[in-house]
């Protein structure tokens, strides 16, 4: 028995582990996505620093919703898109979009802007992280699983998928 609580054990950090690094790989996609939005609304539309951060942080995290449903929480989400869900990540994300601008404009003070937006961004990951591991999809008891399973057909009678 000991062995199979080890294995289980070992199987659910290598999930983990796996987890994290997904995390971290849409991360770097998503501060792409992040950072060239910021930068072509700030330099090309002429858009001040907090309306060219927003807006930047709009598309970046419903590109970062899209992908860590579909690839990193699959388990968690089913592999399916849910209008309550993607509420609750903008919600999380708010919090973690209000501390990377508040960290960008004070940043901006001290620093040239694209180092105050680099600076802005690893906060925003740090806050968003954790707002997104252990709230937004952290599993419920029943959806724990070692190994993520495929997701089913969609349910027509669901209102709450995209």
């Amino acid at each position: 028995m000991k062995g199979a609580a080890r294995l289980a054990a070992a199987l659910k950090r290598r999930v983990m582990l796996m987890k994290a690094a997904s995390f971290a790989l849409i991360g770097l996609l998503n501060t792409f996505v992040d950072l060239g939005v910021f930068l072509a609304a700030y330099y090309q539309l002429g858009l001040s620093l907090v309306p060219a951060n927003i807006l930047a942080w709009l598309v970046a995290v419903s590109f970062s919703y899209v992908m860590n449903a579909f690839v990193t929480f699959a388990a968690e989400s089913g592999r399916k898109l849910a209008w309550r869900a993607y509420a609750a990540f903008v919600a999380s994300g708010a919090v973690g979009a209000a501390v990377s601008t508040a960290a960008l404009v004070a940043a901006s003070y001290v620093v040239p802007v694209l180092w105050a937006k680099l600076i802005a961004i690893g906060v925003g990951f740090a806050v968003n992280f954790s707002l997104s591991h252990f709230v937004v999809f952290k599993p419920s008891p029943e959806k724990i699983s070692v190994i993520p399973q495929p997701a089913e057909g969609r349910n027509p009678e669901s209102r709450n998928e995209f």
